[in-house]
Order: structure tokens, then sequence, then C-alpha cells
């Protein structure tokens, strides 16, 4: 019905909330819709329509209160049960405190989550560590066969997505979802995140302490806005460094040598206050395997020459490096 109040008025769209009129339905178009097996238009079965009043909004102006609902209007003698409640009380409707904690646990999410979903199987895994280095070789092989400028961008942009995707892996070792075996994730998340030059225990205790105070604006390891007190101390390189282009497409690399604005420390040094005296030995093996990382870099360049790995290596992981900004 509503659909034929609208289509034989001529209305375009219905506000979102339609105040309830108070007068029957006029409209001045005659009807031309016609029902199934009946040879009788709207006009013919004499039908009344109740509570809604035809009204021509294409002369009409809404200029007040387009984003703010209308009061619903109320003919007299009508009982508002829907708005004041049952006994003629006025419900009062607690205001929203973003500070409160939740309705809900970790345990409740976790318990709502299918069992099937917590199960690990490392062959799995290995699967589509296999799959996603394969596609890095091939792309990379595609590139320097063709070595054509249309190709180029093109690669650059499908070879550092899957630097994204490789370091999405060393993500999930390093947060146990790999697999349930801990020297097998700390081996796959060591290739992993040393091909596209993370050090990966380092990050991993960092990315711990994000997840730890996530949200948080001071504590928050990982996505740290900058204060206006900090902002103000920043010397002008630092500021040319942070803010102007291109320099922010290295925010990433930058980030793991020296963190955050306002924050010591280097995700390279095992005396950093990122980590306790018995993370040392992980975080200077993944600090030797990103050297080793840097110095294969070193020796292809002098193989294919600086330009050629400036192509496939050196423009792709930048656009990876953009992915964590």
């Amino acid at each position: 019905m509503a659909t034929w109040v609208l289509s034989e008025c001529g209305l375009r769209s219905l506000p979102p909330v339609f105040p309830r009129p108070t007068r029957p339905i006029s409209c001045q178009k005659p009807s031309k819709f016609r029902f199934l097996s009946i040879n009788k238009g709207v006009a013919d079965l004499n039908l009344q329509p109740r509570g809604f009043t035809c009204y021509n909004f294409r002369e009409r102006k809404w200029e007040s209160g387009v984003s703010a609902p209308l009061k619903v209007a109320t003919t007299e003698g009508e009982e508002e049960e829907g708005i004041n409640g049952a006994n003629g009380v006025v419900e009062e409707v607690p205001e929203f405190d973003p500070s409160a904690p939740p309705p809900f646990k970790l345990a409740d999410i976790r318990a709502s989550i299918p069992k099937h979903c917590w199960v690990k199987d490392p062959w799995k895994s290995m699967s589509y560590v296999v799959r996603d280095v394969i596609v890095v070789f091939g792309l990379a092989v595609a590139a320097a066969y063709l070595n054509n400028w249309v190709v180029w961008p093109l690669y650059w942009a499908a070879q550092g997505t899957m630097f994204w995707a490789l370091f999405v892996l060393g993500h999930d070792c390093g947060h146990g979802s790999f697999s349930n075996n801990p020297k097998l994730n700390s081996v796959a998340g060591h290739l992993l995140h040393s091909s596209i030059l993370v050090p990966y225990h380092g990050w991993r205790i960092s990315h711990r302490t994000h997840h730890q105070n996530h949200g948080h604006v001071e504590n928050d390891e990982s996505w740290h806005p900058l204060p206006e007190k900090i902002f103000k101390s920043l010397d002008n390189v630092t500021r040319i460094l942070r803010f102007t282009l291109p320099f922010p497409l290295l925010a990433y690399p930058i980030y793991l040598w020296s963190r955050s604005p306002g924050k010591t420390g280097s995700h390279f040094n095992p005396d950093s206050d990122l980590f306790v005296p018995s993370e040392r030995k992980d975080v200077i093996t993944s600090t030797v395997c990103w050297t080793a990382m840097a110095a294969l870099l070193v020796g292809l360049g002098f193989v294919m020459g600086p330009v050629q790995l400036l192509k496939l290596y050196g423009i792709p992981y930048v656009v990876n490096s953009t992915s964590f900004d």
C-alpha cells in the first residue's frame, strides 16, 4: 500500500522519519494500477487508505533538519504507549558511555567462535608459504624477462602486495597461529620477515606490546599519534622526514630503527627498553638474520646492477612499507 501511495502521488523518496498525518489521503492523479486477473483500477475498488496525506514534494523545500529525525505527530486521543510506555511513564534511554567496559568479555568472544577455527594445521600453513613464495619469484622472473616499462608499474603493485602477504604469514607466526610448534613458527617467521627486511623477534615483541595497549594514545606501540607538545618540539629535519613526501613512504623502516617520535630504542638493539633481558638472544638472532638478508641484497646489486635490483626489490619494498603507514 505504501508503494502504491508513493507511486500514485509522484513521490521519489520517503523521508527518514515520516510524520504521522492527521488527514486522509488525497491524490489528484487517476490510478492506472491494475490488479492481476481483475480488470479494475485502484479507483474502482473504492480504496480508502488512512493515515497519509499526499503532498507534492517536488515543490516543497526541505532546508531544515536534514540529518535530525522528525518527531512523530499523534492524533488527539491516541495513546502514546509506544513512546511513553504502557503505564504512561516516560522511559529514559541511558546515555552511551564510551569509557564503560563492554557488556561481554573476551571469554564470551572465544566461546562464540566455532572449535574448528582454533585448529592449527602446519601443513596448510606451509602450503600458503610455498604458494606465496612461488608467486613472488614468478612475478620477478616475468618482470625481468619482459623488461617493459608498461609491465614494471604493474609488477611493482603486485609484488608490493605479495611482500605484504609474506609479512602477514610471518605475523601469524609471531602470534603463534601458524602452528603449535614454536620452533616451526620461529624458523618460518625468520625466513618470511627477513626476506622483506623486518627483524622477526624485534617486531614480534613490540607487536605484543601493541596488542596489550591497543588504541592507547601513549602506550600503543604501532599506533602512536603525535601530541601537540611533541610535534612542536620536533626539529625541521624530523618534520620534513615525517610529513613531507616521499619520505613518509619509508616511515616503517625508520620506525624499526628508531621507533616513533618521543620514544627511544630500536627493534635491532637487544638493550632497547622494548625488550627484557630474557629476550636478548631472540633479538640478536633476528638482527643477524636481517643483516644476512641485507648482505644478500648488496651481493645481488653487484651481480645484476643496482638499477635492476631497485626495480625488482627496492620499489616493491617501498610499496609494501606504505601498507604499514
